[in-house]
């Protein structure tokens, strides 16, 4: 940023008043910088609710919807399918995706102390990294269910249940590819909460050549019917190479 023009020596006046010009644009320059300071770690929870305002219609002020969402996104940098959007959701508490309520935005983002798209921006890391923690990870993904199923049903629906998995799983599940692959061509058209619990502990705990898989555990009937599917393609793949 180019800084000012310098006074020529003619537009000053006496050294003594040079000397109390400067300390003075030192002072003044200091304070500036004291009450940015000041601004980016102080939290006001009057300005958070007008900054939610801003993404809301006189029609119901008090529920930011998909426009808004889309909006926020935009503002904050981050494109809606981010995960991270899922962990701010959760840190809300938000009850239905692609919507926040006031009463949501303002306990979330007074536990995050934003109130402003810079100091979101600042926080996505550390949202991230509750991702990195096992046990913060699975009340997340255990959340993302209620959170994304249309409340009508008590099942989500398969389409939505694939990009959820997608979002969460598709990169820390080695196994994820082939499972993705038996839900397209299996009969399943929703899952239940008890299956979608159950496949977040079988990625953690099957190891990917299924060998301490147990024919006689307790999962779920679909994560029997995926190891038969799996075998029953890897054997296939086997018999064409040889």
């Amino acid at each position: 940023m180019p800084r000012g023009k310098r006074r020529s020596a003619a537009d000053m006046g006496p050294a003594d008043d040079d000397r109390h010009c400067s300390k003075r644009r030192h002072t003044t320059s200091s304070s500036r910088r004291h009450s940015k300071s000041e601004d980016l770690s102080s939290f006001s929870q009057k300005r958070c609710i007008s900054w939610f305002r801003e993404y809301t219609s006189p029609d119901d002020p008090d529920t930011l919807g998909p426009e808004g969402m889309e909006k926020f996104c935009e503002d904050i940098g981050v494109e809606p399918e981010n995960v991270v959007m899922l962990v701010l959701a959760w840190k809300m508490n938000a009850r239905q995706m692609g919507f926040f309520t006031l009463q949501e935005w303002t306990k979330g983002l007074t536990d995050l102390h934003c109130d402003s798209n810079t100091k979101v921006q600042n926080k996505l890391e550390y949202l991230k990294s509750f991702l990195h923690e096992p046990s913060t990870f699975k009340s997340i993904y255990r959340y993302a269910y209620d959170f994304a199923r249309d409340k009508d049903q008590r099942s989500m629906d398969m389409e939505t249940a694939r990009a959820m998995l997608q979002l969460l799983l598709g990169r820390q599940w080695s196994l994820y590819g082939q499972f993705n692959n038996f839900l397209e061509q299996s009969k399943y058209k929703v899952i239940n909460k008890d299956q979608w619990c159950n496949i977040l502990e079988f990625s953690r705990s099957i190891h990917s050549d299924l060998s301490n898989y147990d024919v006689d555990g307790a999962w779920p009937v679909m994560l029997d019917e995926f190891v038969e599917w799996l075998k029953a393609s890897k054997e296939q793949n086997s018999a064409k190479g040889s």
